[in-house]
């Protein structure tokens, strides 16, 4: 997995490219993540567009990145599910962890 990080006002902007999954995007994810909350970021989305497949370990470590973010007073929501991962959230329940998006205008203003 690939991640490139940009700023829209006050939110930080991870934008996700790959697969989320052991050992290869999942720790990815993670340090980007703990880095954006190490350099003072307290809103943070996760495009979700360009993933590809998230499996056991990548639906955890996005668990423990939201638990992460709310233990530090930040938050971290996610847009731009493409339909496969949709219907993998629905049907292990992450849909009801993650405040989700349609799009990243609806995101950031979230935030307000």
């Amino acid at each position: 997995m690939n991640g490139n990080v940009r700023q829209r006002g006050d939110v930080t902007i991870l934008d996700l490219d790959g697969k989320i999954t052991i050992g290869d995007g999942d720790m990815t994810l993670r340090n980007a993540v703990m880095e954006a909350m190490n350099n003072g970021a307290n809103k943070i989305l996760l495009n979700m567009r360009n993933v590809s497949t998230i499996d056991s370990s990548g639906a955890g470590e996005l668990v423990n990145a939201h638990n992460i973010a709310s233990d530090r007073q930040a938050r971290l929501r996610l847009y731009n599910l493409p339909a496969k991962l949709t219907q993998l959230f629905t049907i292990t329940q992450l849909i009801n962890v993650f405040e989700i998006y349609d799009n990243e205008n609806e995101a950031v203003q979230s935030f307000q």
